[in-house]
């Protein structure tokens, strides 16, 4: 029996040594994403002519569809802003020399969808990016003292995945190609408290995104959740940007390295390093009162003095 057991605990040994040794070398492909996919334009190029962005006027968004027009795509952008829409259009026409189509729509409505099919008809979408996304309050708050704007939350961070995701899916299905990008969050990764509304509304785009891969995949179609933690955005007041915390513009460049790396990323080297750190945090630490009270005010303070956030 003793033999036994230790042929048995040598088993198991070697399996978790192995599964470990398999994860490190899989996590290098992050180092040197150019190496592990170095098709990775030409890739995108086979989908189609067009990439649809949504939340295009400002932030990830904009800096996502400067990068698709350099790839070669012709854009269409879809925001609420029609003078941001119009000033990002002119911006990508003269740096890329890419046709661009501009639709005004307000996600936190439910009656624009209609719309832009019709806008979209005709055309060869092969890449959508669901982008456009809110925050309830940009000042962390228990659920209570959160603002009423709930349906807007949800229109806009999960009706529009699931309206925008139909539109062009069924598009895609019939060509057997395609990449649709989802845009989630960290947040939405974990429950986190003080974010409750938003983290939950970013859990259910995590979901969403990798659930629907497995129905798809056969069919040809690539759809990938991004779950990034910072990136300098009006969402963020445009937070100083660092190591971890991206400029928009490097962190979709980055990001389009890891488009072959499975159904799920955090965006950028980083991001991926930071998330391994904060799984191996207890999440009884991350909910203790006291984590809880000092997030609270130091996230208060920090966000009073940057002033407000918005969608995007």
């Amino acid at each position: 029996m003793g033999e036994f057991q230790q042929q048995l605990f040598t088993l198991v040994g070697g399996i978790v040594c192995l599964v470990f040794l398999v994860k490190c070398i899989q996590f290098l492909k992050y180092f040197f994403p150019r190496i592990w996919s170095a098709q990775t334009q030409a890739f995108l190029q086979s989908m189609g002519e067009w990439a649809v962005i949504t939340g295009a006027s400002d932030g990830i968004g904009k800096a996502y569809s400067f990068e698709l027009a350099k790839y070669g795509f012709n854009i269409v952008l879809i925001s609420r802003t029609l003078e941001k829409l119009q000033k990002v259009a002119s911006e990508i026409e003269q740096t890329t020399g890419r046709k661009v189509k501009i639709i005004q729509a307000d996600f936190t409505q439910r009656d624009i969808y209609h719309k832009i099919e019709q806008s979209l008809q005709g055309l060869e979408i092969g890449i959508l990016v669901n982008n456009v996304g809110m925050l309830p309050t940009p000042i962390p708050c228990r659920f209570l003292n959160a603002p009423d704007n709930d349906e807007d939350v949800i229109n806009c961070n999960n009706i529009s995945l699931i309206k925008m995701t139909q539109i062009i899916l069924k598009q895609m299905v019939p060509r057997q190609k395609g990449f649709i990008l989802n845009i989630s969050s960290a947040f939405g990764t974990f429950p986190c408290p003080m974010y409750t509304i938003y983290s939950a509304s970013k859990a259910f785009i995590y979901t969403f995104s990798k659930a629907l891969q497995v129905e798809y995949k056969e069919k040809g179609i690539i759809i990938q959740v991004m779950t990034p933690y910072g990136v300098s955005t009006q969402m963020t007041m445009y937070s100083k940007p660092s190591f971890i915390n991206k400029k928009a513009e490097e962190f979709a460049r980055e990001s389009l390295d890891y488009v072959t790396f499975g159904d799920e990323t955090f965006g950028c080297l980083a991001h991926e390093i930071l998330a391994r750190f904060v799984w191996c945090i207890p999440l009884w630490v991350f909910y203790s009162v006291q984590v809880q009270e000092s997030f609270l005010s130091v996230m208060s303070s920090y966000l009073k003095k940057s002033g407000g956030g918005g969608n995007t």
